[in-house]
């Protein structure tokens, strides 16, 4: 009687276990922040048939993010449904019919499987966000950063969940780029980690894994290498012209790095290679560009002004 017991112990013991130890479907899902890239990341949700609760400050941001998702997907469809037109149209209907909109992140994330954060990148403004809805969402729920350049692990200790915490840094144009990097920290569980792979992979996109260091994977080669073509620039070893076109010809680029920064934005790049700098001051890739900050003092931050490296009509 007293190893049936035992036996029955070990056997509830280890059921146990393995409940805690399965991954996480996540069904629900608030995406915090309604620009580009929330905005991207709740289409690929809502087209692969899921729900999301698109969170901003102002309900005129969100109408203009619902707006700014239908008129995607109407590109999407002129495509995926060129000889049924009708279809691409009941497409669009029932994926905004999984999409819902909130002024009010406290209030929805009570019943989410996963909050993913896509606001301004700034750290503290981040960590104040994680803090306040670590207190309003369910002990299992998932909290992931999208964040391109800063360290998840110092968001997550913003929170009580670091175990259930990690990145999910997407790519713009979100419904278009296949990519995901799933950002596994220090504290970052298994079960989450692989619920999170398991998410990507839902809203059809291909994850790869990294540590959670500087620039992960993508950035940490591709704005060193941007800021290496500045520099060969303002040495006057080739002009800025010669260079996107080596790069564009001789790499098999779609973009050459001077297109590419205007296209992302000087500032953006400026801020990226800023914040790394002072994490490795003494890592040459790291190095700021003089040019550079000058363009940003300038206010001549890319396409989206008009001017960067190069003019835009």
């Amino acid at each position: 009687m007293a190893f049936a017991t035992r036996h029955f112990v070990r056997a509830a013991s280890s059921d146990a276990a393995t409940a805690a130890a399965k991954k996480l479907l996540i069904k629900h899902v608030t995406i915090i922040g309604g620009g580009l890239m929330g905005a991207g990341i709740a289409q690929a949700r809502c087209s692969s048939g899921h729900t999301v609760v698109l969170v901003d400050q102002s309900d005129e941001i969100l109408k203009k993010s619902t707006k700014g998702i239908e008129e995607s997907l109407k590109r999407v469809t002129k495509k995926k449904f060129a000889d049924k037109p009708e279809a691409g149209v009941e497409f669009i209907k029932k994926t905004l019919k999984n999409l819902t909109t909130s002024t009010d992140a406290a209030s929805v994330v009570h019943s989410t499987d996963l909050v993913i954060e896509a606001i301004v990148e700034n750290l503290e403004v981040k960590n104040e966000l994680f803090k306040t809805l670590d207190k309003f969402a369910p002990e299992h729920t998932i909290f992931a950063s999208n964040t391109s350049s800063l360290q998840i692990t110092k968001m997550a200790n913003a929170t009580t969940r670091q175990d259930r915490f990690g990145g999910l840094h997407f790519f713009n144009p979100v419904p278009m780029m296949k990519l995901v990097e799933v950002i596994k920290t220090p504290m970052t569980s298994q079960k989450t980690f692989e619920s999170l792979v398991d998410f990507s992979k839902a809203v059809g996109k291909s994850p790869v894994s990294c540590k959670d260091t500087p620039g992960f994977i993508v950035n940490r080669l591709l704005v060193p290498y941007m800021m290496e073509a500045v520099r060969l620039f303002e040495r006057g070893d080739a002009s800025k012209e010669d260079i996107d076109v080596a790069m564009k010809l001789g790499a098999g680029y779609p973009m050459g790095p001077f297109e590419l920064l205007d296209y992302v934005g000087l500032d953006t790049s400026k801020y990226i290679i800023d914040g790394w700098h002072s994490l490795e001051p003494n890592n040459p890739l790291f190095a700021p560009s003089p040019l550079l900050n000058k363009l940003v003092e300038e206010k001549k931050l890319g396409k989206k002004t008009g001017e960067g490296f190069y003019k835009y009509k």
